[in-house]
């Protein structure tokens, strides 16, 4: 089955022209015009991936993304003509997964999409045979329903944020380098990763910790990096 792309930008010859990239590397694609088209794609049909512009009229990129992750998690690229790293960390803390600088080649925007639907797809292949349930203490990972848990209650992480938590999950005590986390979990050689893993993980921390200031679970080792505390 072919994965799904949804192109959301303003712009009608941006959408075709990454729709005729997309369409000849072999995905199914659906165009958005804007924000109000988008939510409507999303909350009707399912889609594997999304190419969303940040300066679309009305309702931006950065709004979207946070409306759409109330419906359900999907790897997100920003398409934008900005470069500037105050615009990438805002978006990489609202979940985006990756940046194409307009104008783009072809060629690295698939390669791009096709990474990110890896990724995605990969959080499935990592859990152990026997086992897809994860637990320390009162934080649990269902790998099989990708789905987490601290005290019994659900939190909802983005696909990276979940794919950083399982790793760590799954080697309690050990401490990963900022390179290592990076390596593992975006499968690519890290480089000025600092910046990228940190907003990751002050997310999870703000989300799976009652007090992210002193966390109980994920915990960095200054001078080294993190680690989940054996309970």
């Amino acid at each position: 089955m072919k994965s799904k792309i949804m192109v959301v930008d303003d712009e009608m010859h941006i959408r075709e022209l990454v729709r005729f990239y997309l369409d000849k590397a072999g995905f199914d694609t659906i165009e958005a015009a804007n924000a109000e088209e988008a939510l409507d794609i999303v909350e009707n049909q399912y889609i594997d991936l999304a190419v969303v512009d940040i300066m679309m009229p009305g309702m931006d990129g950065f709004e979207l993304v946070e409306q759409m992750r109330q419906y359900r998690e999907f790897p997100v690229i920003m398409l934008t003509a900005k470069s500037q790293s105050k615009d990438k960390l805002r978006g990489f803390s609202l979940g985006i997964d990756d940046y194409v600088t307009k104008p783009f080649a072809s060629m690295e925007l698939i390669a791009r999409v096709k990474s990110q639907i890896r990724r995605y797809t990969r959080l499935g292949t990592i859990a152990e045979p026997k086992s897809n349930v994860y637990s320390v203490g009162g934080l649990e990972i269902d790998d099989e329903c990708k789905e987490v848990k601290v005290d019994g209650e659900i939190v909802k992480l983005t696909p990276f944020e979940y794919n950083i938590l399982l790793f760590l999950v799954k080697n309690p005590g050990r401490v990963f380098t900022i390179d290592q986390i990076y390596e593992a979990v975006w499968n690519e050689e890290a480089v000025a990763a600092d910046n990228t893993v940190a907003v990751h993980i002050r997310h999870i921390r703000e989300k799976i910790e009652i007090n992210p200031k002193e966390p109980r679970y994920l915990k960095v080792v200054w001078g080294v990096g993190y680690k989940i505390e054996k309970q």
